[in-house]
Parts: C-alpha cells; sequence; structure tokens
C-alpha cells in the first residue's frame, strides 16, 4: 500500500522570486493593521476594558432571546453597547457591560448595575438562572493590558535571542521580523472585524508565536546545513532549496492542525471563537512568514557560508596527511 503524498518529493518551487513583491505587500499589511489599530481600536472585553460579565441560563427555553436581551439591558440607565452572545448551549447567554468613568473605586457602583441587569432579566424571564458575575476595574484591567503587551514583547526577544545564540544574528532579526509580522496582521485582523480582544487572544498570539518559531526553526536548521554543504551555491537558491526540502513537513503539520480548528471555528462554542480564529489565522501567517519574511532577509543582511564551515575532524587531517597536504 503506497503513502498518501501531499507534497511531491524533488519539488523545486522558486519561493524567493518573488520575494521582493511580497515584502513590499506584506510590509504594506503591517502598516495597515496598526493604521486599523490606532484609527478603530480593538474591541477590548471586560478583562481588558473593565466592567460587569454576567452569564446566564434560560431554563425551559431552546435558545436565549439575544435580540429581546440586546433591548432591555441597553434601556437600563448607566448600560452602554452592552456586548451580550451565547455562551455554551443555545439557551445559555454572556452580558458584558463596560463601566463609566464614574465608577472607577466605587464597587458599590458595579455590583448595583449587576442587580439591575439580573432584576431586568428575571422581571421578563423569571426562570432565568444566573450563573456567574464578574466584575473587573478600570484599573486591574489597564494592568491586564500592561502585563500582556509586556508578555509578548518578553517572548519575541527570548525568541529572537535564543536563534540569535543558536544560529547567527541575522537569523534572529529574521525570525523577531517574522513574529512582529504575525502578530501585527492579528492584530489588524481584530481591529477590522472588532472582535472581542481578551485575554484568550493573548494566550492565542502566544500560541502563534510558539508555531511561527517552530516552523521558522526547521527552515533555518536546513538553511544552516544547506550552508555547509554548498558553499559555492548562490544564497537564494540555497535558500529556495532549503524551503522546498522541508515543504512537505509544513504542509503535513498545518493541514493536521487545520483539521483540529476547524471544526472548532465552525461548530464550536461563541464563547471560543476569538481563540480559534486567531490561531487559524496565525496558522497561515506563520507558515507565510517562515517562508517570506524569516528566509529571504537573510540575503539582504549578508549572511554567508564562512560562518558555518564545519570544524576539521580528525579523518580529515589524517586524510590531508595520506595525500601530502599537510
Amino acid at each position: 500500500m503506497r503513502l498518501l503524498k501531499l507534497v511531491p518529493e524533488n519539488t523545486n518551487i522558486r519561493f524567493l522570486r518573488w520575494r521582493v513583491p511580497f515584502y513590499v505587500i506584506s510590509i504594506a499589511l503591517m502598516i495597515a493593521s496598526w493604521g486599523l489599530v490606532y484609527a478603530q481600536g480593538l474591541n477590548y472585553g471586560v478583562d481588558f476594558a473593565g466592567g460587569q460579565e454576567i452569564r446566564a441560563t434560560f431554563v425551559g427555553e431552546e435558545t436565549a432571546p439575544i435580540a429581546e436581551l440586546r433591548t432591555t439591558v441597553g434601556a437600563l440607565e448607566a448600560v452602554e453597547d452592552p456586548v451580550i452572545q451565547r455562551f455554551g448551549e443555545e439557551n445559555q447567554v454572556s452580558i458584558r457591560v463596560k463601566l463609566p468613568p464614574e465608577a472607577e473605586g466605587v464597587p458599590e457602583f458595579a455590583d448595583q448595575m449587576a442587580i439591575s441587569i439580573t432584576n431586568a432579566l428575571k422581571e421578563k424571564h423569571p426562570d432565568v438562572q444566573i450563573d456567574g458575575v464578574d466584575s473587573v476595574s478600570g484599573k486591574v484591567s489597564g494592568e491586564f493590558r500592561n502585563d500582556a503587551v509586556w508578555a509578548l514583547v518578553a517572548a519575541m526577544l527570548a525568541v529572537a535571542l535564543y536563534i540569535w545564540i543558536r544560529f547567527e544574528w541575522q537569523f534572529g532579526v529574521g525570525a523577531l521580523f517574522a513574529l512582529a509580522h504575525d502578530v501585527s496582521l492579528t492584530l489588524g485582523f481584530f481591529a477590522l472585524f472588532q472582535l472581542e480582544f481578551s485575554l484568550q487572544i493573548i494566550a492565542a498570539i502566544l500560541a502563534i508565536i510558539g508555531y511561527s518559531l517552530n516552523d521558522t526553526i526547521v527552515v533555518y536548521d536546513r538553511i544552516r546545513e544547506n550552508l555547509k554543504k554548498y558553499r559555492k551555491m548562490p544564497l537564494p537558491e540555497l535558500l529556495d532549496l532549503s524551503v522546498n526540502e522541508t515543504l512537505a513537513r509544513t504542509v503535513m503539520t498545518s493541514l493536521t492542525l487545520l483539521v483540529a480548528l476547524l471544526p472548532l471555528l465552525l461548530y464550536g462554542p461563541a464563547s471560543l471563537f476569538g481563540l480559534v480564529a486567531a490561531i487559524t489565522l496565525g496558522l497561515f501567517v506563520g507558515t507565510y512568514s517562515s517562508v517570506y519574511m524569516a528566509a529571504p532577509i537573510l540575503i539582504w543582511l549578508g549572511v554567508n557560508s564562512n560562518s558555518f564551515v564545519p570544524e576539521e575532524t580528525v579523518a580529515d587531517k589524517q586524510e590531508k596527511l595520506a595525500r601530502g597536504e599537510m
């Protein structure tokens, strides 16, 4: 029985032939992503914006009346733009409301808001079951945002330092630029579609960094090996060769992850949609950046085979001695 091969052996795709146009497009997308973040902002969840989250189950009803709830909760005093989504089962909802600035440092205000929302729910739906109430103050949410930013920066710098030590400094710069590309496009995606940005998404971005790093290191390892083997080969050809040699592994890994992610993306609960969407996007941009961001930059940074000359072994010395070269 023949094994299924998604990628034929000895592929010879000239990936780096289009490295300049792809780099221009990628940089433009990065700039556009940060422009969206600045212009539209991110739709912060309760974790980052501060506010109240109330989870409720409408016992005896097949589906939660989302449209009615938006009208009921939105009509309450001091409640602006409530976010109401299904959470778990069809008859379960999550109601998130942001606290106004005057509520900062006044826990009684947040408690009163939660009470008014639950009373409004019970007035029209006596059988409603309140599953939980969470409150995050503006100060705590600000600390969450700062800690999240520092976590992402620290992860990216640690990755660059690790690759710098393992390879050469050019490889560290390439990996850092690829990670910056992946994170920027993910933030731009959330700014464009205004999906909720919470601590879950920070976890997803860290997962994207890990996946992209793994793929980049596989490509870099093959590049390093080929720099030792083909010292006279032009660098663009060598990079193409290295990417083609790792292509089967990259495609298999990406498809395996995609098979696991698609059911969650299409049929998973609404509470996980942002997390799964971020990782799915990261799967594509991480694979793309390993080929078109991390590899081509080595040409412009002046990588050459002299840095990767293998150490002369005892056998090599004996062979040279036998030939009278020593």
